[in-house]
């Protein structure tokens, strides 16, 4: 906080203002004011509470609004972590820090705007965080949404929620006070959007104008918010990015009787026979157990639950979710996903030889259309490694066939459009051996290339090319539910038979029936879960 000392006419007291270059004016909230900074122009609120913390009686229950407060506060640092536990830093990721501790008091969200209570009706986005619905939090510094917001003169919104067993553990037949709780991880999503719709005016955004978009597990985010009740309203359009992944490749989530199972995993491996005793635990203690769990030899999985109610099914099988039908959505993955998903804990899948890869591609693919595969993919990359074919074709089977997938059926009920892409440039880091990996689009969706450079590499000309066509797009589909812009070539909606993508490069392309060999081949691969 700024303090401005000033001497009175009278000669003696002092009064206290705000510096116009790092402060601005205080925001009133339906809770209270709140007093943020400005960075480059933006307005910031970080750590502002939409719930109350989760702690104690509230744990794993749906999230209680939070308690309104006096005077003003300040909202000038991240939000806590959700609970998880401490995970090694990938390579790629490095120069992305996350200055946050974790708690059960993890419930807030950062705004960044251009102008406050201005009438400005900006459109706002919120974007759902990575870290499938375990880990990781939206405070990480490449979501820093100045440049975003700065760019499109739009309202940017980061949000932390309950994650693992904090957030998708179901309780719903073990105990019957929370069969009205299931999924509170997306429950306290849900309050995020309406916290969102309530108070977003404030600060400059129109509430009737609301993208929500997420990468990876904020991917499936969106997609399971795209299927929830609760949302409806809340939200206009949507972005699913590389989100499209797990059982029947497209997300789908566990039923009932299966997350019971890993309820039941987590109390053994705590040694706990009451699931009542989990409401008590130490914070610590649960983070630990959750873990256990998930290590076991039928290991514990954190994922939202088709409970009937609060995520009736799907959320996007057998078709897609009613809903939503009239939100329009974009959707897409990178090139080669699973270099940094599987070769980050693999490193020794880049040296794969010719018979390991057919190995572990025997998963998705019969020896028969294996050779198909095969042949297909080293027709378009002669010179690829066995480790490289490996990460391509897996990235089809799994990602690109979920994607395919998903805009089929949102094509299939005509009700809204639906853009694909895939990101096509490959980073320099490493010579080059990640391709194009998962997560590559963060420095060219937030426009943050400068703070990238373990992703992107440290010369920015060749990546800025991509932010400059990728962050007006982003800026486009949030204000009109349409992502052309002059940035990029004209990109036709997807349709059913063309499959129009768009193609991101340095020099981008829209183009029809885009892998329509890997398509076909890959539709019929081995209903398994890949990850």
């Amino acid at each position: 906080m700024t303090e401005i000392k000033a001497q009175s006419a009278a000669g003696g007291s002092t009064a206290r203002a705000a510096s116009p270059a790092t402060e601005p004016a205080p925001v009133e909230t339906r809770q209270g004011k709140v007093r943020g900074t400005i960075k480059d122009g933006i307005n910031v609120f970080k750590g502002i509470p939409y719930a109350a913390s989760t702690s104690g009686a509230n744990r794993f229950r749906q999230p209680q609004p939070p308690q309104a407060w006096s005077g003003v506060r300040d909202a000038t640092a991240y939000p806590n972590m959700a609970p998880q536990p401490p995970a090694p830093v990938r390579s790629l990721f490095a120069s992305w820090t996350d200055p946050t501790t974790i708690s059960e008091d993890c419930l807030g969200l950062n705004i960044w705007t251009p102008g406050l209570r201005d009438g400005g009706k900006r459109p706002v986005m919120v974007w759902f965080h990575g870290g499938d619905f375990a880990s990781l939090s939206g405070s990480r510094s490449v979501f820093d949404g100045t440049r975003l917001a700065r760019r499109g003169d739009v309202v940017v919104v980061t949000v932390n929620h309950r994650l693992n067993a904090f957030g998708f553990l179901y309780l719903g037949q073990l105990l019957p006070e929370f069969r009205e709780a299931a999924n509170p991880g997306m429950l306290d999503l849900v309050a995020a959007l309406e916290w969102v719709r309530d108070n977003i005016a404030e600060f400059g955004g129109d509430p009737g104008n609301v993208t929500i978009f997420g990468q990876s597990g904020g991917g499936g985010k969106v997609a399971t918010m795209m299927a929830m009740p609760a949302g409806k309203g809340l939200f206009h359009r949507a972005i699913i990015q590389s989100g499209t992944y797990a059982r029947n490749a497209h997300l789908e989530a566990m039923s009932a009787d299966a997350a019971t199972g890993h309820a039941q995993t987590l109390l053994a491996a705590l040694e706990l026979s009451d699931a009542h005793k989990l409401l008590d635990l130490p914070m610590e203690a649960l983070v630990a157990g959750s873990v256990k769990a998930s290590q076991a030899k039928a290991p514990a999985v954190w994922r939202p639950v088709a409970d009937g109610k609060v995520l009736p099914a799907g959320p996007s099988w057998p078709s897609a979710p009613e809903v939503s039908a009239d939100i329009p959505l974009m959707i897409g993955s990178t090139a080669t996903e699973m270099s940094m998903l599987m070769g980050t804990p693999r490193p020794d899948l880049f040296d794969l030889d010719e018979a390991g890869m057919r190995k572990r591609l025997s998963a998705w693919f019969g020896p028969k259309q294996l050779d198909e595969v095969l042949a297909t993919f080293r027709k378009k990359s002669p010179g690829a490694t066995p480790g490289r074919l490996y990460f391509d074709i897996s990235t089809a089977a799994v990602f690109r066939r979920g994607a395919w997938r998903h805009a089929d059926l949102k094509v299939a009920q005509a009700k809204a459009p639906v853009y694909l892409y895939e990101i096509d440039w490959e980073t320099p880091i490493d010579g080059g051996k990640w391709g194009s990996p998962h997560s590559v689009e963060h420095p060219f969706v937030f426009d943050n290339v400068a703070l990238s450079t373990s992703m992107v590499g440290s010369s920015t000309a060749e990546p800025q090319k991509l932010a400059d066509q990728i962050s007006p797009t982003w800026i486009a589909f949030a204000r009109t539910g349409n992502p052309n812009n002059p940035a990029i070539p004209e990109w036709p909606a997807y349709t059913v038979p063309d499959r129009t993508t768009m193609v991101f490069d340095t020099q981008s392309r829209a183009e029809k029936l885009f892998r329509e060999d890997e398509r076909l081949l890959t539709a019929s691969a081995a209903e398994k879960d890949a990850l």
